[in-house]
């Protein structure tokens, strides 16, 4: 193809159509995102995070003997074989948990085999395999490097309950498993974000299932991606008091800096993971979540202020940061978090991927110097 004959995208690709999926979508305009043909925030709200799983990489949410099945698979599956000396050393060489996941997750499978050489329910199973990890993996890297016990997972409960107790090291109010589990289910999955996209082009190469989940965990811990819940907790505690909101906003806004957790690249009306994780904070209470919800209305009428012709939207860092936070999670775990969650929708569009594969290789568009000829 010439460079005449190259078809002109918009930056970033916003808009553009790169593949087909049948796992869900983003309708932006509407406030509304979806987990194959069901709501996903009304998902999150009732179901299980393995009952979401089921429905992404088998196609339909579990009877109650599958998902009993499919939990007991997931539970067992986050047992890895990985010597205590090894996550040792990746601990103690790594600056934070996911640099520590992308050295250890590939030997989980160490044999490496290609996706293109794998049959769909071998695929399936590679892919499970390595998602159910993350959280001990993860959990393991975070404990070493603070100089405490690895806690072994505990394949009878739940992902989210076991998660919260491999990380923090005690058994977990199951209230607290819930809005952690509730964040979790929302978070699968969010459209052609960029872990998402990245896992699937390395998937597109034929490489092995470890292989591509590393890229979308590399995508992952970029901040401007994975890292803003955080960055929003942060915020709140600096503003302190509501009163502080409007001048302390403008302060940033007048030096060109972002406001974390608003605007949204999708969304021109409201977020429903952060109506969704609001719910969940508001459940819980307290002067925390109170100041922030009166924090999030002055942030939002200032920004509407400065910008009156933009559709400035609370986006689901802002209260899911609140809500990890009142789980238990202290702020570096909240990227660790998003990838346990986000592990398993990666794991599904590997999945559907590989089963129906064209290398993704689209081109640039050369605007340097002219070459001598």
């Amino acid at each position: 193809m010439t460079t005449q004959e190259l078809i002109q995208v918009p930056s970033g690709l916003k808009g553009v159509a790169v593949a087909e999926t049948e796992l869900g979508a983003v309708r932006g305009s509407e406030g509304f995102y979806h987990y194959r043909e069901y709501n996903a925030a009304e998902l999150a709200r009732r179901a299980s995070v393995s009952d979401v799983w089921h429905l992404l990489v088998e196609g339909s949410l579990p009877t109650t003997e599958q998902a009993a099945r499919f939990e007991r698979q997931i539970g067992d599956h986050r047992a890895v074989g990985i010597k205590p000396a090894i996550i040792d050393a990746v601990a103690a060489a790594t600056s934070v948990p996911h640099l520590g996941l992308m050295a250890l997750l590939p030997l989980v499978a160490p044999d490496g085999i290609p996706t293109i050489d794998l049959s769909p329910r071998e695929r399936r199973e590679a892919a499970t395999r390595l998602a159910a990890a993350v959280p001990t993996l993860l959990a393991a890297t975070h404990r070493r490097r603070l100089g405490l016990d690895v806690i072994a997972p505990d394949p009878t409960l739940g992902h989210a309950a076991d998660w919260l107790r491999m990380v923090l090291g005690y058994e977990i109010d199951p209230a607290k498993a819930r809005m952690v589990e509730t964040y979790l289910t929302a978070t699968i999955d969010h459209g052609f974000n960029a872990s998402t996209f990245a896992t699937r082009v390395v998937t597109s190469t034929g490489a092995d299932a470890a292989a591509a989940l590393c890229a979308g965990i590399g995508a992952l811990s970029g901040p401007l991606h994975g890292g803003a819940p955080s960055l929003a907790l942060s915020m709140i505690e600096e503003i302190g008091d509501p009163g502080n909101t409007d001048a302390w906003v403008r302060a940033k806004l007048d030096a060109g800096q972002k406001i974390m957790g608003f605007g949204h690249a999708v969304y021109r009306a409201d977020d429903p993971r952060s109506l969704l994780m609001r719910e969940v904070a508001e459940g819980h209470g307290g002067p925390l979540v109170e100041r922030a919800v009166e924090i999030e209305a002055r942030i939002l009428a200032v920004m509407r202020s400065w910008k009156p012709d933009a559709v400035i939207v609370t986006n689901v860092e802002y209260y899911a940061g609140i809500v990890l936070h009142l789980a238990g999670l202290t702020p570096d775990l909240f990227t660790s978090t998003f990838t346990v969650s986000r592990a398993i929708g990666w794991s599904a569009h590997l999945i559907e991927q590989a089963d129906n594969n064209k290398i993704l290789r689209p081109s640039a568009r050369y605007v340097g110097a002219p070459p001598a000829s």
